[in-house]
């Protein structure tokens, strides 16, 4: 485990799935998340559906917004209709802002900003989750 890691949530059987086409961004998101919650990488929203059946259904979808150009705004409303309980947050850079704001508009909880920080995008899943020591969901500066 990493230093840093509250041990009651890395046992609380919640799981993540990082749905992303940039590889980088997946691995740094599982490696900030994977000591402290089940995490998945997935390169696309295809993958994420052959997995999240039965039981290994995600709590918490974190989209690139790749994955949003690719299949546009409406995915949101597709994957809260395969996972009802999951809440979605995307990731963007600030010049993606635009985007950003109409992907919250049309369904995502929330948004973690790059450059990622491990705390920051911890605190942020606590925060999805319901867990203590969550913090804001959206920096977005048009909301």
């Amino acid at each position: 485990m990493q230093i840093g890691v509250e041990t009651a949530k890395a046992v609380d059987q919640r799981r993540i799935f990082v749905v992303d086409e940039d590889e980088i961004t997946r691995a740094a998101l599982q490696f900030m998340l994977h000591d402290e919650i089940e995490t998945h990488e997935l390169a696309s929203l295809e993958e994420a559906y052959a997995k999240g059946q039965d039981w290994l259904l995600p709590d918490v979808l974190i989209l690139g917004l790749s994955i949003l150009r690719a299949h546009g705004l409406e995915v949101l409303t597709e994957i809260a209709a395969r996972y009802p309980a999951a809440r979605v947050l995307i990731v963007a850079s600030p010049e993606e802002e635009e985007l950003g704001i109409a992907a919250l508009k049309a369904g995502a909880h929330g948004a973690l900003i790059k450059p990622l920080r491990m705390e920051a995008v911890r605190q942020k899943v606590d925060t999805i989750l319901g867990r203590a020591g969550g913090a804001a969901l959206v920096q977005l500066g048009g909301l």
